[in-house]
């Protein structure tokens, strides 16, 4: 006990691209710029999809709840990125590790059903629109909802419990936060088993619900071709459109993150893919959101009018 007690670090340090100090102006702005615009962004959808009465429907109700997963996400890690650029030791405390690595777990799975749900309601709202009210009332939102969080943070109680069980023999984590292939590579012992674990959980994970996704677009693709009328036809494309370029962000760059070969060459892809995923994706999903979508459009004005006090 007490030699697994001593392998406890009381900070880590995060390497990112320490290595490359020439990089490090150009990561801050980037990080800064994306983290205003995330927290302005999915503020502004959290706002108003609340305050206009027209938005208060399932799709924005899930909208509501990603866009809190990603200001959630981002804050957890851009901050302390941040601050580590603009100093000479890269740290973090031992508990801001352990709190980095449940809250990214957690929210990385949150999303992952989130968005499964998000096409289960764009399916029912399409194919089956006289009975969408009925079918996704108040109460299974908000179960849905409740079941997207619970298993999110299940989930990331379970790994992060069996990461930080291991006992440790370095304190120098290769990353900009502490993730969880990063500090299993800290770990004393053979952690094979660990790694080949979590590839054989969370890749086929992913390709489930990226499959049940591709399902539910494939039977609105079937309804949309029903549709005669140019009107339904952009309107679902509207809705549906976001939600696909979304996914395709996520799926994408998750897979692509399991799916790097362990090469020295990989680890750096592998942090840009982690940085894509964890900071630009939350910045883009507001954008891609609103510039597709009329009624958020609208609603974005209403609320500039309020608060500037611009009166039509």
């Amino acid at each position: 006990m007490n030699k697994i007690n001593e392998s406890v670090p009381s900070e880590f340090i995060l390497l990112g691209f320490s290595d490359r100090p020439w990089l490090e102006l150009v990561f801050f702005v980037v990080f800064l710029v994306s983290y205003i615009f995330t927290i302005f962004g999915n503020v502004a959808i959290i706002l108003v999809a609340h305050l206009d009465p027209k938005l208060h429907t399932p799709m924005y109700f899930f909208l509501s709840n990603l866009s809190v997963v990603d200001l959630c996400y981002t804050t957890s890690t851009v901050p302390q990125m941040l601050i580590n650029i603009c100093q000479t030791r890269k740290v973090i405390s031992y508990g801001g590790c352990v709190a980095q690595l449940l809250i990214c777990l957690a929210l990385g799975g949150t999303e992952c059903i989130l968005l499964v749900i998000m096409s289960f309601d764009r399916f029912l709202a399409i194919c089956q629109p006289l009975r969408y009210s009925v079918l996704m009332h108040q109460r299974l939102c908000l179960q849905l909802a409740a079941a997207c969080w619970i298993s999110g943070f299940s989930n990331s109680v379970l790994q992060s419990t069996l990461t930080l069980h291991m006992p440790l023999c370095g304190y120098k984590v290769d990353h900009f936060f502490c993730d969880v292939t990063a500090l299993l590579k800290l770990s004393c012992v053979d952690t094979t088993a660990n790694e080949a674990e979590l590839f054989f959980v969370c890749v086929p994970f992913l390709l489930i619900p990226l499959t049940l996704i591709l399902i539910s677009y494939a039977f609105i693709a079937r309804a949309v071709l029903r549709i005669q009328s140019a009107e339904g036809w952009r309107k679902a494309f509207g809705t549906c459109g976001s939600h696909l370029i979304v996914v395709s962000l996520f799926y994408g760059t998750a897979l692509y993150i399991y799916l790097l070969p362990p090469s020295s060459t990989s680890k750096d892809q592998g942090k840009m893919a982690s940085l894509f995923y964890g900071i630009i994706t939350p910045t883009l999903n507001p954008l891609i959101y609103t510039l597709r979508n009329k009624d958020l459009k609208g609603a974005f004005k209403m609320l500039l009018a309020r608060v500037f006090f611009i009166r039509k």
